[in-house]
């Protein structure tokens, strides 16, 4: 960002005088906290006693010495999101958030020194200033963390460089609407608005945040962003929205209310028995959702290309499900349509490649393509990212629910049919294409396969096993040929990333190519029987034998 700013002058009759923190000798004192800098907006780490032993560990990198004179042109892992998060301050804030609740008055004083070397070393448009610290959410970010450090210390270093940032959060053509980014702008507006009583800044920030939510949050609740995991980013930074707008004395908007409310059961419906987000898009397996507001219904099919089912609440060896369509990739997405996860008997069985990093490496890449997710390709045919994925056809009954979906990602239709059996637990797939398709099955890393042969795929954990059993149709003749890969890097195949930066080998079954493809899921046994006859599949689960029906259309029933 680069775009000029005009400048802003002392600000002398628009901003109020501050109030003087205590001396910044090393000392205790009793300090009132303040609305800014107390909350949850703050990380957990770097803890204040790791900044001032003049360490800093962001995102769970290790910590890098940073000094006294901080070099704000460090770039420790060449990682963006390091960048961002450094030149975020927020580590910043957390001296002062601690010397609220502590006294300590060093803590301000480190405080006061790094914001005012970085505002001294990263002046706007400067040749040497890092290329990361004007960045559009950066700004964002930074506004609160100076906005709470302005509680305690008043410095006209301190007033224009505020003044600065709320001039590029107001500009128009910084604004990042119906997207995560564009709240964290407005959060930031607002408190800068607040803080000096510019009431200008505030109506801008709040209606904003109306418009840019009703963009990014549909009407069921759904975020379209495309990943349950930034969903609940989006309903944590809008609990933060909506106590900023309620600190600066103003009734928060009914519509912001309702949309917060609805993402609230989105995420619920999103979260895995086990208390973890389900990793779709640019989410990973170690995302633990809090216990929020739950949807009525426990299957859950939303408009913006979800459909979320299980069959308890609070019982971790529930079973649960996810499937995708809809619209095709934009911001946090995947290429993920028609995809499949699936859990029962307490453990994740189908997972997702997850979330890696936002770097721009072959693995990241990987990770957002088809082959990284539980779908069916068509063989030789170029995929398009941009293609809808329509659900046509739908069955919800308490004990099996179906569901029909149809594209033409590859150029032809495609079309996937998915069942899902409750308490004598299954899921059948059955998969039809204008042309020859495979499909892959990632399997949780913490699955071993035991055996590959006669078209059945058999994973264990411990002494518990599940099969995989691969038909074609009409004919119900098996398929066999499958190939398990587990950790391959050429190409790459066979990982999962549970975590940022971490990934670990995976089992993923491919299947070989057929014209219609139907994959049957028995949790709880390494050896279902099963039977055809007229168009009906009669499999021997663990509990008794469940019967699906085969239709000419291609779909399951």
């Amino acid at each position: 960002m680069r775009r000029s700013v005009r400048s802003l002058g002392l600000l002398a009759a628009l901003l109020p005088v501050l109030w003087t923190g205590a001396p910044a000798q090393a000392q205790t004192t009793t300090v009132k906290q303040t609305a800014e800098c107390q909350g949850d907006w703050l990380p957990a780490t770097p803890t204040s006693a790791e900044i001032m032993s003049g360490k800093l560990s962001l995102l769970g990198l290790p910590a890098v010495p940073v000094g006294k004179d901080v070099n704000w042109r460090m770039d420790p892992y060449r990682n963006r999101s390091w960048q961002m998060v450094f030149h975020s301050l927020r580590w910043m804030a957390r001296l002062v958030a601690d010397y609220e609740t502590t006294g300590e008055t060093a803590y301000l004083k480190r405080a006061i020194e790094i914001a005012k070397d970085w505002v001294a070393d990263n002046p706007y448009g400067g040749r040497n200033t890092s290329k990361y610290a004007w960045d559009e959410h950066p700004i964002a970010l930074r506004a609160p963390a100076l906005v709470c450090l302005s509680r305690h210390h008043s410095a006209s270093w301190l007033t224009k460089t505020l003044a600065r940032h709320a001039k590029l959060l107001a500009d128009p053509r910084n604004y990042e609407a119906g997207h995560n980014h564009g709240l964290d702008q407005d959060i930031g507006l607002l408190r800068i608005g607040c803080r000096y009583r510019n009431t200008s800044w505030q109506r801008l920030a709040v209606r904003r945040m109306v418009r840019s939510m009703k963009l990014d949050i549909d009407s069921q609740g759904a975020l379209l962003e495309q990943a349950p995991r930034y969903g609940l980013y989006v309903y944590e930074r809008l609990h933060v929205a909506i106590d900023a707008i309620k600190d600066c004395g103003i009734k928060p908007p009914a519509e912001l209310i309702k949309r917060h409310e609805r993402l609230a059961e989105y995420v619920s419906a999103a979260t895995q028995p086990n208390g973890y987000l389900v990793p779709i898009g640019d989410g990973a397996a170690d995302v633990q959702a809090p216990r929020l507001t739950r949807p009525a219904s426990k299957v859950q099919v939303y408009r913006a290309g979800y459909v979320f089912g299980r069959t308890e609440w609070d019982d971790r060896d529930s079973a649960f499900y996810s499937i995708r369509f809809g619209p095709g990739r934009k911001f946090h997405g995947h290429d993920d349509h028609l995809s499949v996860t699936y859990y029962a008997q307490g453990r994740s069985i189908l997972t997702e490649a997850g979330f890696h990093s936002y770097e721009n490496s072959a693995y990241r890449k990987w990770t957002i393509s088809p082959e990284a997710h539980n779908v069916p390709i068509v063989v030789g045919k170029r995929f398009r990212p941009k293609a809808r994925t329509s659900l046509v056809g739908k069955s919800i009954r308490a004990d099996r629910q179906s569901f029909t979906l149809t594209d033409k990602a590859y150029g032809v239709r495609r079309t996937r049919s998915v069942l899902v059996n409750h308490g004598d637990d299954l899921l059948a797939v059955l998969d039809t294409a204008g042309g020859d398709l495979r499909n892959l099955w990632h399997f949780d890393p913490g699955l071993k396969v035991a055996s590959s042969s006669g078209g059945k795929v058999v994973v264990t954990d411990g002494d518990w096993r599940a099969t995989l059993v691969q038909l074609a149709m009409p004919s119900c003749k098996p398929i066999i040929g499958q190939r398990v890969v587990i950790g391959q890097s050429r190409p790459i195949q066979g990982w999962v990333s549970p975590s940022y930066l971490k990934k670990v080998p995976a089992p993923v079954v491919i299947s070989p190519a057929a014209r219609s493809l139907l994959t049957i899921l028995v949790p709880g046994t390494g050896d279902p029987e099963v039977t055809c006859a007229k168009g009906k599949v009669t499999v021997q689960t663990p509990g008794g034998a469940v019967t699906l029906r085969v239709g000419s259309s291609g779909t399951l029933a």
